[in-house]
């Protein structure tokens, strides 16, 4: 079975489908998702679908391309953080691609984020873009590695992918690494140690091949599987119960609430 670690099935383009998402995913032996959020307004839904569904879980955060959005403060991010379901601080970071001009206020932002990780002892889910070097070091002074988490939808070089993971952060690959002219991400994909990998798909974005171009689902997360496997020369079952074993222990889930899940969508 496969656990796409980072999707937004809150957002419009998936929302209004979520019993076809669920019903994909058991075709696809995908068990778990979990359900990102990306701004507070929008928090409670995120969390509302995760409270309604024993497979999904949810974040707290808000992500670094919002910027005309409520600001958050590290006593609400972790008074969130201990609502049922919630397992994770993000999607917070770095975006020097998409955003411009003075950008303290994204830095900022996420030291808040990590501060209320270590605080609140829930991993992060780290988004980083064009910013590299600015997240990394943020990571170091705010002590990161005291919280752990996760380099979500890595786009970066092998040597960034070693920082982090020297921070004692996983690295997720999504379905990017199936893209023909990938091949950074591919030779990330290779050299990740096994039990520090994650897959995503990030949907409703970055479909993998066969679907590229298309909305993205939480079931396609097997593609992105099997790529990797590929890449790796093992058996998609190896990538599939390594990054679902490693999910479980990074979000800190009950092993009683991973069994129940996946009885329940076995079913």
């Amino acid at each position: 079975m496969y656990v796409d670690s980072h999707c937004h099935l809150d957002f419009p383009e998936l929302a209004d489908e979520l019993p076809q998402l669920l019903a994909a995913m058991r075709e696809h032996e995908v068990s778990h998702a979990l359900c990102i959020a990306v701004e507070l307004p929008a928090w409670p839904k995120v969390v509302a679908i995760a409270q309604a569904h024993a497979n999904l879980y949810a974040t707290v955060g808000v992500h670094p391309d919002y910027a005309d959005t409520p600001e958050p403060t590290v006593a609400g991010l972790v008074a969130r953080a201990a609502t049922a379901k919630v397992v994770a601080i993000g999607e917070t970071g770095l975006d020097y691609y998409r955003q411009e001009g003075d950008l303290e206020w994204q830095r900022e932002r996420f030291r808040r984020h990590i501060r209320a990780a270590r605080e609140a002892a829930k991993p992060l889910v780290i988004h980083t873009r064009a910013a590299a070097a600015d997240t990394l070091a943020i990571m170091r002074d705010e002590r990161a590695n005291e919280a752990g988490g996760v380099m979500h939808c890595f786009t970066e070089t092998w040597e960034v992918a070693q920082r982090a993971l020297d921070l004692g952060f996983h690295i997720s690959v999504s379905g990017i690494v199936t893209f023909r002219n990938a091949h950074e991400m591919q030779d990330v994909a290779r050299r990740v140690p096994l039990d520090r990998l994650l897959i995503e798909t990030d949907s409703p974005y970055l479909a993998p091949t066969p679907f590229r171009g298309k909305r993205n689902q939480p079931a396609w997360v097997r593609y992105v599987g099997e790529e990797v496997a590929r890449l790796r020369g093992v058996a998609a079952s190896t990538i599939a119960d390594a990054t679902s074993s490693n999910f479980f222990r990074l979000f800190n889930i009950p092993i009683d609430d991973h069994v129940a899940a996946h009885a329940h969508t076995a079913a």
